[in-house]
């Protein structure tokens, strides 16, 4: 007669199992969160806006959010040479994949002067399009430009600018303390890392822009 217990061996493939699923279920949750990270990082970028050139519609030290799929564009000359059969006669120029820069439009982009440095301007210029400014006021095409969002006008002039292809013409709207396309040009829309979206900080002027 057996007077003892044998260790019972039930629990070892309960643990097994219980480990197998708490691996797996971490695994998916880093996974997720990297793509999160990826999806976020590849759509959206804060910029801390620094001097006064924005004045009134952004000051100092404010922080927006900006959005960078906005301008996204791919070449459909790539896509094209990837169709078997294919021998031309389309346009193969670049297409954006929502919409190009529209006026009125807040944008951060890179200096064409120094790649390092960023800059928010607004769009005032398209691309096929001549700017000019006469005492502070501007005209595109030769019509005036109503801009709302100034705050005063100041004496710039300026002659007719031709606004190329691929290129956007940008302004700051405190025009006096302003470096925009009235010196370096036209801005390439290559240079363009997206639209300014939201202002978040300080939170007492938060709102879309």
């Amino acid at each position: 007669m057996e007077t003892g217990r044998q260790p019972s061996m039930s629990t070892r493939p309960w643990f097994a199992s219980s480990l197998r699923v708490l691996v797996r279920e971490s695994f998916e949750t880093i996974i997720l969160a990297l793509l999160v990270f990826m999806v976020l990082h590849l759509s959206i970028q804060n910029y801390k806006v620094e001097g006064p050139s924005m004045e009134p519609t952004l000051n100092q030290n404010e922080y927006l959010i900006v959005n960078k799929l906005v301008y996204l564009r791919f070449d459909p000359a790539e896509v094209i040479d990837a169709l078997p059969f294919y021998d031309g006669g389309a346009d193969e120029t670049d297409r954006y994949i929502f919409h190009p820069p529209v006026r009125g439009e807040v944008v951060v982009f890179r200096s064409p002067r120094d790649q390092s440095r960023d800059f928010v301007k607004r769009v005032i210029g398209l691309p096929g399009e001549t700017v000019e400014i006469v005492n502070g006021t501007v005209y595109v095409n030769g019509l005036e430009l109503v801009e709302p969002y100034l705050d005063g006008k100041d004496n710039t002039t300026m002659a007719p600018v031709q606004v190329d292809q691929g290129t956007v013409f940008v302004l700051g709207d405190n025009r006096g303390a302003s470096n925009d396309s009235r010196s370096w040009g036209p801005v390439p829309t290559e240079n363009l890392i997206g639209r300014a979206w939201m202002r978040f900080w300080p939170l007492d002027h938060l709102g879309v822009l």
